[in-house]
């Protein structure tokens, strides 16, 4: 694989936007590793080297290499996997199959979106007290700042993060360079502690300890987490400046990680171990590298409510999530939205999880089982596709990394009863929405009982050639040009209400990300026309703008609305999150004037 370096402005964009997870995650790995496991020598070099070939083949292999290399117009994630492995399905079981562990896959990513900021945020603030003079803070008070911290980071959401987003990079270069600088003083204190990059050395402490040293990969999972965040985020910044970026934090780390190998090995007292040692290698210079560290676990916290946002807002587009009311903070960055449901929902469910566990050693007990599930998942879905393909490299080296994967996936299921289930249960939340909206869908879809338009059209040219007519246009909205929704039958044909010019309208969300087209399909008969918009999951779509472009001037909008009457509990649900959330008008925010909601009663 050919590679060039992508330019120093892309490469600080991606540090800011794509690293802030993985980038903080040496403020708490070894420290929660250590807490189980005393730093002995054969233990330091052992864990070292299981933290270095994790990060080498969960995040270096997997994402970097092997799933970057797939895209659907340069976006990347979980959901294009399973759209990749779909496209070259037939219909049946299997697309079944792979749809279901993609939305189980997405739900585990938005569960890792709560435990995040929580262990991120308070695992910074924990090292507060170890300013001079801070030191008897009590475990309530750092409770009381994150939660703060928290309330302040979500309040502000609503407000864009456009406008401060261009510091991120700047901020997390400093830490990038304070975690290099930090680990190589350290480091070269004790040169040897570079023979933990020996792969056997992992293997051997293992081996060594049994089932004690196998459960230890549940904590050392701690070092690659955000590791997904590589191709999450690759629509927003492109593959090269987020490999390139890659290049310098993947240095950055390992530097720091043996750095804090050697302190731990010298004092195996200190129980945070990176802020223990900035403050014994640089003391005057601990409380800036606080308010750094709060800087960069605040980062890290936005990447992840932006990341949550988008995922709702492809699952909306794609028809997998209730509709919701979004807003677009920035008209320059399509990426920059907010759901408010989803903000607040997140920030309380945050706060739970902080007063909950109350530390960050005792957090990364729940942390680290969904990012591990979905590294998992991944992998599966890259030994099919590549395997498909025959690029059969790239699959061997798919089938060593879902081997790793399955070791973590079952070293984790240890940590399942010390609050791992959290990290389920949380997800269970937007998995259960998921499949209970698309089942709903599907049923209401099949009670309702559209009119073929050849059909349709025997009775509305009747009515129409009385010439008892309205001027204008009326659109129409429907799943396709071929058949009529019982809204609009009842409409024209029982009420008799039609206008001059009548145009079907089609909104059609593709399985690519980006493009918008639409075509006008005029004289489906007299008087009727059709006009088909087709729109990538991730667009911002523009109705009014649309119908301005093929020269549509509505008088008025006619929308169906579904009165469910059922006895299914499921259905009640599906009905009562259909009252609770926007219509298709209000999300499309179509000119309130002209609109208005026909209801059809649907009994199950």
């Amino acid at each position: 694989m050919k590679f060039k370096l992508s330019s120093f402005g892309d490469i600080l964009k991606a540090m800011g936007l794509v690293f802030g997870d993985i980038g903080t995650s040496p403020i708490y790995t070894l420290t929660v590793i250590f807490a189980v496991m005393k730093p002995t020598h054969e233990n330091v070099f052992g864990i070292i080297s299981l933290v270095f070939w994790t990060l080498i083949i969960l995040v270096t292999i997997e994402y970097w290499w092997l799933a970057m290399s797939l895209s659907l117009k340069g976006e990347g994630g979980i959901i294009v996997l399973k759209e990749i492995v779909v496209n070259f399905l037939k219909k049946g079981r299997k697309v079944r199959f792979v749809t279901f562990i993609g939305f189980f896959g997405i739900s585990l990513l938005m569960g890792d979106g709560v435990i995040t900021p929580a262990i991120s945020i308070l695992s910074a603030v924990e090292g507060i007290p170890l300013i001079p003079g801070l030191s008897g803070m009590s475990h309530e008070i750092i409770i009381l700042i994150t939660i703060i911290i928290t309330i302040l980071l979500f309040v502000v959401q609503s407000r864009g993060t456009d406008k401060i987003a261009s510091s991120f990079g700047p901020i997390m270069l400093i830490w990038f360079i304070v975690l290099f600088l930090s680990g190589f003083f350290s480091l070269i204190t004790s040169p040897q502690i570079l023979l933990a990059l020996n792969p056997w050395l992992g293997l051997k402490f293992i081996f060594s300890n049994g089932i004690a040293g196998f459960i230890v990969l549940s904590e050392v999972i701690l070092c690659a987490t955000g590791g997904e965040a590589l191709y999450a985020d690759m629509g927003h910044l492109g593959a090269k400046p987020i490999r390139s970026a890659w290049i310098f934090v993947f240095i950055a780390l390992v530097v720091n990680y043996l750095g804090q190998g050697v302190f731990s090995e010298q004092n195996p007292d200190v129980p945070l171990v990176l802020f223990g040692m900035i403050r014994h290698q640089a003391p005057v210079l601990y409380i800036p590298f606080i308010f750094l560290a709060l800087f960069a676990t605040i980062i890290a916290s936005q990447a992840m409510i932006s990341a949550v946002f988008s995922l709702v807002f492809q699952g909306i587009t794609t028809r997998i999530f209730p509709l919701m009311k979004i807003k677009y903070t920035s008209s320059s960055l399509k990426s920059q939205i907010y759901i408010g449901a989803v903000n607040w929902g997140l920030m309380v469910a945050v706060i739970l999880m902080i007063i909950l566990f109350g530390s960050s050693a005792k957090l990364a007990a729940a942390y680290g089982v969904a990012v591990t599930v979905t590294m998992t998942l991944s992998s599966f879905f890259l030994i099919w596709i590549f395997g498909h393909q025959k690029r059969w490299v790239h699959v061997s080296a798919a089938i060593l990394v879902f081997i790793v994967d399955t070791m973590f996936c079952l070293a984790l299921m240890s940590k399942i009863p010390h609050g791992g289930y959290w990290s389920i249960v949380i997800s269970l939340l937007p998995f259960m929405t998921t499949m209970l909206w698309v089942e709903g869908q599907r049923k209401i879809s099949k009670a309702i009982r559209s009119l073929p338009r050849d059909v349709y059209e025997e009775s509305y040219l009747q009515i129409y050639n009385t010439g008892k007519r309205i001027s204008g246009t009326a659109l129409f909205f429907s799943r396709n040009l071929e058949e009529i929704p019982p809204y609009m039958v009842h409409v024209t044909l029982r009420s008799n209400i039609l206008y001059d010019h009548n145009i079907l309208v089609s909104v059609i969300r593709t399985d690519t990300p980006y493009d918008i087209s639409s075509e006008y399909v005029p004289d489906l008969c007299t008087g009727l026309s059709g006009l088909i918009i087709n729109a990538g999951y991730l667009e911002i779509l523009d109705i009014p703008a649309v119908l301005k472009k093929h020269d549509i001037s509505e008088k008025v909008i006619f929308y169906g609305v579904e009165d469910i009457v059922t006895d299914y509990v499921g259905l009640k649900a599906y009905a009562f999150m259909k009252k609770l959330t926007p219509n298709f008008v209000q999300f499309y925010k179509l000119p309130i004037t002209k609109i208005h909601g026909v209801v059809t009663r649907i009994e199950i």
